[in-house]
């Protein structure tokens, strides 16, 4: 694909243009999120998304705004939303063209008149800006500019109410708002000092979030307006509206900041450069020197397991080792007797430690051995040991060397949906994949202290490697079956197909022998394999689920029995490219080309969470994921990287040219 695209002739048509979100962020934890029409279907959607209260809570604070174009005292407003299950007003009929790069451009056609709109979200300030350009009009022409507030969570909704402020207080250029006094002052303004700011507070119910209706939530929500900008416009004119929760100096200060903002944008031409673009909007700077890794958006926030398992894609992909770091030094830092807190606990979910070594696998490659294990290996031997520890009586290493995780009504693993208070795949006692990343952060933690000296360490744990694998392979290996056990406890092994073995396949240190992984990649292949990831149960299974469907119960159901994530498809391609080398190539690029069509729909140059287990494979989830991107960008890596002859067959193939010359 060379570039974004999208049908001029569709955007007209809401079944087309509703399904098709943008997402811009400030690389601080706010963001821009809405349809490409501009109308709002969810209730995390708004112009403004932030965090307040030193990042405490993300609020939406400016939801919408209204443009409206005023000729012979007619006016057309272009804005779109839904209340009550009717479009009202129908701007989205006057829309010609939609581009998203640089930034976000909607052109809009009102009988003579041709307006563009630009939406820029500035980086590492919470700021939106929006250059409103008159490329045609026949007559004199106002543009009318109504915001709407919302000053509520993310994950809430609000309504009408006696408490809110609906007063605007005048500064240069404009006015400020704010609804609640524990919120901070929103500096609505422009770069036309003879904007007029209206003042006429009022309150506009039941927007309806149909995304939110059809999940099975609440959605409908009354939001404010404290009143409206009008200026007059002429034809090759622009009118620069900024909201900020902090004030511009003067009406040339937004020209010059806009104007400058603009032209460090990237283009996002093709498929790589969006999934990088997507990349960066991941990695947040918190305040305290804090850089985290957000699951995904508009909901998900910070995901241990998610981080240690998308990082290596979301910024080592793109030679970002800095950032990489920097997450990882923020999670070490809140360590505390060898675990990580909060989501990244053993005691939540028992392997999420352990998938800290497989990044720093990753990270190796970048900064060498030799300054990582100066950096992390302390934090490494202490994992190790809270293992042997235990965590709460849930977790520990058994004497025959493998982690057993179990809690009563707990789901400790990464499959941990719930519904109605009970996991649907408890997964208690030894799991394949945990087991399988033990057996590897052990290994990676052996080598790198044998080769740095540390003969401590290694004399206490060598014997662990051997123990571990002799008792998973009594464990998993199943008879007369190509593929492993998924858990195995004190009263049943289970034999359901699911996609944790093939990580026990495609980690650096793996218990299996070639011939072993080469039966799962079949397996798995047959059972699993979609053209947008991995299935979580095979299709065979009595509990697999085809459908994700739109309310969010039955997306639970099929979330951890069918649903196709894309991450497990890094282990695969791992798998088959050391397998079978050069020949698995095209069947890897074949697998990564299948989702450029995904970044057109759903959330544009982005990725969602996990998919519908059948065709047409619909997106499900979080709209924009960082486990999705980062996976397709770790897997374009890869493929890279295999194309590239290594330095021997370099000098291979240089020896036997001088052979030929002789």
């Amino acid at each position: 694909m060379s570039a974004l695209t999208f049908d001029k002739e569709l955007l007209g048509n809401l079944e087309y243009s509703l399904q098709r979100e943008m997402l811009a962020t400030d690389r601080r934890g706010g963001y821009m999120s809405t349809t490409i029409v501009c109308c709002n279907t969810r209730k995390y959607h708004g112009l403004m998304v932030a965090p307040v209260d030193a990042g405490d809570r993300t609020c939406v604070l400016l939801s919408s705004l209204d443009e409206t174009v005023v000729q012979h005292d007619q006016s057309f407003n272009l804005a779109l939303h839904r209340f009550n299950g009717v479009y009202e007003p129908r701007g989205h009929k006057y829309i010609t063209d939609f581009r998203y790069t640089p930034c976000p451009t909607i052109t809009y056609r009102v009988g003579g008149v041709i307006l563009r709109k630009e939406l820029l979200w500035i980086h590492k300030r919470t700021q939106l800006m929006i250059r409103y350009t008159l490329v045609d009009a026949n007559s004199a022409t106002k543009l009318r500019l109504r915001p709407f507030f919302a000053f509520r969570d993310k994950h809430s909704l609000t309504h009408a109410n006696m408490e809110a402020n609906g007063r605007s207080y005048p500064v240069k250029c404009g006015v400020k708002c704010r609804l609640y006094d524990t919120y901070p002052y929103l500096y609505l303004q422009t770069n036309r000092e003879d904007a007029e700011f209206i003042p006429a507070p009022d309150w506009y119910y039941n927007f309806e979030y149909r995304q939110e209706l059809e999940r099975g939530y609440e959605g409908y929500e009354d939001l404010m307006t404290t009143g409206y900008f009008e200026a007059d416009i002429k034809k090759g004119e622009s009118i620069i509206f900024s909201a900020s929760t902090d004030e511009m100096p003067s009406c040339e200060s937004i020209t010059e900041f806009y104007e400058t903002s603009l032209a460090r944008r990237t283009h996002k031409i093709d498929f790589i450069s969006c999934l990088h673009h997507s990349a960066r909007q991941f990695v947040i700077r918190r305040p305290n020197d804090r850089t985290e890794m957000i699951a995904g958006y508009p909901w998900l926030g910070n995901d241990g397991r998610a981080t240690f398992i998308a990082l290596p894609g979301i910024t080592l992909e793109q030679g970002y080792k800095e950032d990489c770091i920097d997450v990882l030094d923020t999670m070490v830092r809140d360590m505390r007797n060898g675990d990580f807190a909060g989501s990244a606990s053993a005691s939540r979910e028992a392997g999420a430690p352990l998938w800290f070594f497989w990044t720093l696998q990753n990270l190796e490659k970048h900064i060498g051995a030799a300054e990582l294990w100066k950096r992390y290996g302390g934090a490494m031997k202490e994992i190790l040991e809270a293992y042997r520890r235990g965590f709460d009586g849930r977790v520990a290493v058994h004497d025959n060397g493998l982690v057993w995780a179990a809690a009563e009504g707990e789901a400790l693993t990464w499959m941990d949906t719930k519904v109605d208070g009970r996991p649907l795949t408890p997964r208690s006692g030894y799991t394949v994949e945990i087991n399988a990343l033990w057996y590897n952060a052990v290994s990676y933690a052996l080598a790198l202290a044998k080769k740095f000296g540390d003969k401590e360490f290694v004399t206490e744990w060598k014997a662990m490697p051997a123990k571990t694998k002799s008792s998973f392979l009594e464990k998993f290996i199943l008879p007369d079956k190509d593929y492993l056990a998924d858990y195995v406890n004190d009263a049943e092994t289970d034999s359901s197909i699911r996609p944790n073995m093939i990580i026990a396949c495609g980690l650096d240190y793996s218990m299996l022998d070639d011939e072993q992984a080469v039966g799962i990649m079949l397996t798995v292949r047959q059972h699993l394999l979609t053209p947008r990831g991995l299935r979580t149960l095979s299709p065979l299974n009595p509990a697999y689920v085809s459908d994700a469907g739109k309310d969010h119960r039955s997306q639970d159901f099929a979330r951890m029995n069918g649903a196709v994530w894309v991450w497990p498809l890094i282990f695969y391609i791992r798998t088959g490219l050391r397998l079978h080398g050069e020949t698995f190539v095209n069947t890897a690029k074949e697998i990564a080309a299948g989702f450029e069509e995904e970044i057109q729909t759903g959330c544009i140059g982005s990725l969602a969470e996990y998919f519908d287990a059948d065709p047409p494979f619909q997106a499900s989830g979080a709209p924009s994921s960082a486990l999705s991107v980062g996976a397709v960008l770790q897997i374009c890596d890869m493929i890279a990287r295999h194309g590239k002859p290594s330095r021997a067959k370099i000098r291979k193939a240089a020896v036997k040219r001088e052979k030929c010359k002789k």
